[in-house]
């Protein structure tokens, strides 16, 4: 009989570190741990993987598995050449260079799909055809939506959101402090941040905000003031630059 492998898969969120953590704590067998790195993650974020990637180790005998896309966000972003028929006439006709993909969109989050769900996914089946592997994936109690076919240790064992950082907190996984600023702690670039992260962006991580004043003026250079081209469908980065200055000026004038 052949024996059962086991991949985990590694978002780096608060949700499955606590998987993560518990299934090591309980004794739970592991041959893989994956993750897909977007090249656009925070600063503490490649921190804290690293951290977790030793504890793994030092237990399990095992390191992370990273995995990347060949070219990267930018080069997806910006350089991309499109090939499909419809998509280069459409392009033609509204006049948009044929390269590149512009800032994600609600229809097409082109970044999700080929950073994140398309390679693991990808490894995820490789692993279930070659190995009949169970896939673990770090979805917590209180988000039933998201619950498909796969192990959802924290669904089983009841555990939410809440309680899931809490436990990443009592064993030392802080992510240097990201989920005391931010609610979610996705790619810094995201454009279907809320107004106010991208604010918290611009205060506490202000390199990573002048990368994304940069990224902007790119991307309305190359693509113009299309849904391409606007980080938001109704705020460009440097309009957002503007308005948060703004508010900080009015603050610093109320006595």
């Amino acid at each position: 009989m052949t024996e059962e492998y086991h991949a985990v898969s590694l978002s780096g969120g608060k949700d499955s570190t606590a998987m993560l953590l518990l299934m090591i704590e309980r004794g739970m067998p592991i041959n893989s741990v994956l993750t897909a790195d977007t090249g656009m993650e925070f600063p503490e974020m490649y921190l804290h993987l690293n951290k977790l990637d030793e504890y793994l180790f030092s237990e399990r005998g095992i390191h992370i598995t990273t995995l990347r896309h060949p070219k990267g966000f930018e080069w997806l972003m910006f350089d991309e050449p499109k090939q499909r028929p419809a998509t280069i006439e459409n392009r033609l006709r509204l006049g948009v260079p044929l390269c590149g993909n512009g800032w994600p969109g609600i229809r097409v989050r082109w970044c999700t799909g080929q950073l994140k769900t398309h390679l693991i996914s990808k490894e995820v089946n490789r692993l279930k055809g070659e190995f009949n592997a169970i896939h673990y994936v770090g979805i917590a109690a209180d988000e039933p939506k998201r619950i498909h076919n796969d192990r959802y240790p924290l669904v089983e064992w009841g555990i939410t959101e809440i309680e899931a950082l809490r436990i990443c907190y009592d064993r030392g996984y802080d992510w240097g402090g990201l989920y005391e600023i931010y609610h979610r702690c996705s790619c810094w670039c995201c454009p279907f941040q809320r107004i106010d992260e991208l604010r918290k962006l611009r205060r506490h991580h202000p390199e990573l905000w002048a990368k994304l004043l940069e990224m902007d003026k790119r991307a309305l250079a190359q693509f113009g003031d299309t849904p391409l081209g606007r980080f938001r469908p109704n705020w460009t980065v440097g309009q957002l630059d503007q308005r948060f200055a703004a508010e900080e000026n009015e603050r610093k004038d109320d006595p």
